[in-house]
């Protein structure tokens, strides 16, 4: 277990102390005191597909992704509903559809993050640009501090504000000097100043980096015109300085219902940014860019090559612009507009609008582009390094050039897409972080990049977060003074550290704790199958970049990952077989004999919902059949396996006197040998027909001329034996 939660989505991996899996706030409140008590850092998890490395560490990590899953109320007429921290996104929106409402924040995850992470992360998503980030949202949160009392921080006047400053209706000590600090950093004119000269530019919406003191600071209490609001700093916190159990978010009314998706083509990505800033005079309600090397990699994916329908040629970048309008006259009158002006500038060469169910194909195309990433071929890969900068939309097509020409200066290129509406591209360069030179220029590009982005005043955590991977760049970004400050804030609030340490402040080195160690040598091994295509066993297990597309569930829809929908088990996906196959593959001197490979790969059905569903074409089924077959060469056959293996011999044997077997089969002694064999004795075994059809074919067929032609019948094992009756 320790092993499975030691990654999450990023370039990161450290083993944890320990995993646990409360049922309740108690449960909580006792593993805090547990961790307080012996110097353990604690760190809450979610879906864990943080990007930045936000649930990795060395602490006990909490996985309230099982148990904290309830909608606890939902109040149509004032538009909230409060949930635990474990209730996944779309989810949600299933539940409050039928009252004409909706979550807006929309990360590409939406199937599988929960509201708890995207509130850690203050997670935006496609449509940010109408609907703002998680932060926007938060109404209200309960749940604990560091000292273990339970607290609800939601909106407050100026009067109330002072209230808790003097101790009144405050749950102890240390709410109180976290109210009391608050007053004292925020109302300082030196502070506010800092503020104005050190955050990214007022114009950026995507702000993530460093705890949010500006906003905070825009309150009543402080001369502001918002009422205060603990949840404006808790949002983005990642985990650092609270635990919350129970989350009051805004809900916005439903949609417009006449959706069209304009996908326009370009010849060069500079293009499609000049493009973006048309599309904006348009009052689009999104606009997303993929460039070629997405759209390549969407070639070679079963689930994604029919979602490529709208594709015209080779473009260099396409750009999907999203309209929701009330009418389809009010649609048509945009689109049309919109390439009129585009061509009037020579922008663009291809216009097509999808309607209607097709645009959901469109996004799962756009949506798919992190997971398809990983199927390049080697050790190289598109990495999450300096995917998340954040500047004014006007800056962008500079920003973007010049990030280029750094890139290239490195000799490396990007892989761009994603928010191009609100300033933000997921820009990934292409870097093998098993060398010595790889891991290098990961460091190097990073700094380069932190370097442009605040020339251009912009945010290097858009969305995505600090965590490991920004956490050490903040002081730069900011300024050691506006670090200091944050550094005394995460001290108030949690003395004892125990929230998540080591993340937006005093974050270890950013090339520190990587999957892959510097030097790495890649093991091949003997197999009996060809895996040849990804370059061996250990690299096919490694295309999973821990994106957890298969948690979700029966109600997203889709097939992957079933036994994930059954248990709700990290331990029963299919990226944590991926994990332990490259994990004690690369780490541990025995591999296939580990015992942690059985006990992985024992609930997966063998489906292949992996196949065509993982973005990323992790194929467990061939996965599993290679490294079962090599453990029980280690280790022998069990015999559970052995009797399914052999039912055919078995079936062939009882049906000489099948009443007599089914009498036993159907017995209480009958579920009890059952049991001792390794099934459930809550299910009957599968009985036996009166007669096998081969023997009944035998009586009944007939011979002669048909002028049909010939039906060929497949008698199988279980035809044969237990399904004759059909």
């Amino acid at each position: 277990m320790r092993t499975l939660y030691a990654t999450d989505a990023s370039a990161y991996r450290e083993m944890p102390v320990a995993v646990a899996i409360p049922k309740s706030k108690a449960d909580i409140l006792l593993l805090m005191e547990f961790a307080r008590t012996h110097g353990i850092g604690v760190i809450p998890r979610a879906a864990g597909t943080s990007l930045a490395g936000q649930v990795v560490g060395n602490g006990l990590v909490i996985d309230i992704s099982k148990h904290f899953t309830s909608i606890l109320e939902i109040n149509k007429d004032e538009h909230y509903a409060v949930v635990q921290p474990g209730v996944v996104r779309d989810e949600l929106n299933h539940f409050v559809k039928p009252y004409g409402l909706f979550y807006g924040p929309e990360t590409s995850t939406s199937n599988r993050c929960m509201i708890g992470g995207m509130v850690g992360n203050n997670s935006c998503g496609a449509r940010s640009l109408v609907y703002g980030s998680a932060r926007e949202h938060l109404v209200s949160v309960k749940g604990f501090l560091a000292d273990g009392s339970e607290v609800e921080f939601g909106e407050l006047s100026k009067t109330e504000f002072e209230a808790k400053c003097r101790g009144e209706h405050v749950s102890g000590e240390l709410e109180q000097r976290i109210y009391q600090q608050a007053a004292q950093i925020l109302g300082d004119e030196t502070n506010r100043r800092l503020f104005l000269e050190n955050y990214p530019k007022p114009s950026v919406p995507r702000r993530n980096t460093g705890y949010a003191l500006d906003l905070l600071a825009d309150a009543e209490p402080f001369g502001g015109s918002k009422k205060f609001n603990f949840c404006t700093l808790i949002a983005g916190s990642e985990g650092t300085l609270f635990f919350a159990t129970e989350i009051k978010v805004h809900l916005s009314p439903a949609l417009k219902p006449v959706a069209a998706l304009q996908c326009i083509h370009f010849n060069s990505v500079r293009e499609s940014l000049l493009g973006n800033l048309v599309a904006l005079e348009y009052a689009p309600t999104s606009i997303e860019l993929m460039d070629h090397y997405i759209l390549e990699c969407t070639k070679e994916n079963i689930e994604q090559r029919k979602n490529r329908f709208f594709v015209e040629g080779d473009p260099a970048a396409i750009l999907v612009v999203e309209f929701l309008e009330d009418t389809v006259e009010e649609i048509n009158r945009k689109t049309a507009a919109l390439e009129a002006s585009l061509r009037e500038k020579g922008l663009g060469y291809h216009f097509p609008v999808v309607t209607g169910d097709a645009t959901k194909q469109v996004w799962e195309l756009r949506k798919a582009g992190l997971g398809l990433l990983s199927n390049i071929p080697g050790d190289a890969k598109a990495v999450a390094v300096i995917e998340d900068t954040a500047v004014d939309v006007d800056d962008l097509p500079d920003f973007i050039e010049e990030f280029n020409e750094i890139l290239k200066q490195r000799g490396l290129y990007c892989v761009h897409y994603a928010h191009a509406a609100t300033g933000e591209l997921h820009l990934r360069p292409i870097i093998d972080l098993k060398t010595e030179e790889g891991t290098k220029l990961f460091r190097t590009i990073a700094t380069d990049i932190a370097e442009l982005t605040k020339k251009y005043r912009g945010s290097l955590s858009g969305e995505h977060g600090d965590g490991r991977l920004r956490g050490e760049f903040i002081a730069y970004m900011m300024g050691d003074e506006l670090y200091e400050l944050f550094r005394e804030v995460k001290r108030c609030w949690d003395p004892w550290n125990l929230f998540n340490p080591g993340k937006i402040v005093d974050t270890p080195p950013m090339d520190t704790f990587l999957r892959y160690t510097p030097g790495q040598e890649t093991p091949a091994f003997d197999t009996v199958f060809d895996f040849s295509e990804q370059e061996g066993i250990v690299r096919a297990a490694e295309l999973c970049n821990g994106s957890g597309d298969c948690r979700k569930t029966e109600i997203a829809g889709g097939t992957m990952c079933p036994s994930y929908m059954a248990t709700r088990n990290e331990k029963d996906t299919t990226r944590a077989r991926a994990n332990i196959l490259r994990e004690t593959l690369t780490h541990h001197s025995g591999a296939f004999d580990h015992k942690g490979i059985p006990e992985v790969m024992d609930l997966c059905l063998s489906c292949k919902g992996c196949k065509s569903e993982c973005p990323s074409n992790v194929d467990v089924v061939k996965l599993k059949a290679e490294a079962m077959h090599q453990y029980y060469q280690a280790n022998g056959v069990p015999l559970r396996s052995w009797l399914i293996g052999n039912i055919t011999t078995l079936n062939k044997m009882m049906s000489l006197a099948p009443k007599l077997n089914n009498g036993i089969l159907r017995s209480v002694v009958g579920r009890k040998i059952s049991g001792l064999l390794g099934f459930t004795e809550k299910r009957s075994l599968p009985a036996l027909s009166a007669q096998t059809f081969a023997s009944w074919f035998k009586k009944h067929q007939q011979s002669g001329q048909y002028k049909n032609g010939k039906v060929y019948l497949f008698n199988d094992e279980f035809l044969n034996y237990n399904d004759a009756h059909l």
